[in-house]
């Protein structure tokens, strides 16, 4: 399969249709990270048996055809950022997402946190994700989220990157203090992110205000653990007090799949992973019908189409 010259490749066009059914409402920018379960970052550390990885790798496509089935049911469109290697290992679970009208954007080539990549290898890395992205989709890849939300302080070159690879849109900044990840102080609603040079659009993951605290509740983790009500505090409150609000969340596949084989965590990386997964099909569910939902590529294509004054934000190395 040859690589479509990028005149040819067409950024994907609003959903009009889900625009229409709730017209007034603000949008929630709904989105899944596809990475199999063995490439998550607490089993980075890991030696995984490449039989127990072969088992992640065929669940990873029903539990994404699970989803494609719940947003079918509901008529709503996301965006899915995938890791180039599986759409060359596994072109068709990309093609089913694409034909059911969902954005495709990139998670890296092989999801290796920004952290391990120097810019010109950082560079290569879009670029392989991209490519394979591109030859099964046949549309331009404009929008990247880093493994384990990896633009951070020390990173911030990457955002240089990340523009002259010919992205409009990044998703890569939580707005939160994290052991794993965080850029305290950013803007909670969309902004325009800098690491000193070019700038790119930023759309954070949702967090919650409690005080002086900012709390994350985009999605993973927190999706599971805590209660589903402060997620749609979170949602209200950023629509209440952003100029342009677009919360942000964020799920994987894997994590609505209850019965796959558990990976040989210790415990606390154990419990962040696994508590609340015998739930998040139902919690998902209800979610979907409480929303007016976009994908990530049309948000980001109406605040440019609007000029929106948004904030812009340096991140500090």
């Amino acid at each position: 399969m040859t690589t479509l010259p990028t005149e040819q490749r067409s950024i994907p066009d609003q959903d009009a249709a889900s625009k229409a059914r709730h017209p007034s409402s603000a949008p929630v920018i709904l989105s899944f990270d596809v990475e199999e379960h063995d490439r998550i970052e607490v089993a980075s550390g890991l030696t995984v048996d490449p039989m127990l990885k072969e088992v992640y790798r065929a669940r990873l496509g029903p539990s994404t055809y699970w989803l494609l089935d719940r947003l079918a049911e509901l008529k709503i469109h996301a965006t899915f950022f995938i890791v180039g290697q599986i759409a060359r290992n596994a072109p068709e679970i990309v093609s089913a997402i694409h034909r059911a009208g969902h954005e495709v954007a990139s998670h890296g080539w092989d999801h290796q946190r920004v952290h391990n990549h120097t810019p010109e290898s950082f560079f290569e890395d879009i670029r392989q994700s991209k490519d394979a992205i591109e030859q099964v989709t046949g549309e331009a890849v404009v929008g990247y989220r880093a493994p384990t939300f990896s633009v951070v302080g020390r990173t911030a070159w990457a955002i240089d990157v990340l523009v002259d690879s010919g992205m409009i849109y990044d998703s890569s900044v939580y707005p939160v203090r994290h052991d794993r990840y965080g850029v305290p102080g950013a803007p909670r609603s969309p902004f325009f992110a800098s690491g000193g040079g070019r700038e790119i659009l930023e759309l954070p993951p949702a967090t919650l205000r409690v005080f002086s605290l900012i709390v994350p509740v985009g999605g993973g983790g927190y999706f599971r653990l805590l209660p589903l009500s402060w997620m749609e505090r979170a949602i209200a409150q950023l629509n209440r007090e952003s100029r342009y609000p677009a919360a942000t969340l964020y799920f994987h596949p894997w994590e609505f799949d209850p019965d796959q084989p558990r990976l040989p965590l210790p415990p606390l990386n154990k419990f962040r992973t696994y508590t609340g997964i015998n739930r998040t099909q139902g919690r998902l569910r209800t979610l979907l019908t409480h929303y007016k939902f976009a994908r990530a590529v049309d948000v980001a294509l109406d605040l440019t189409a609007r000029q929106a004054d948004l904030p812009k934000f340096l991140i500090k190395p």
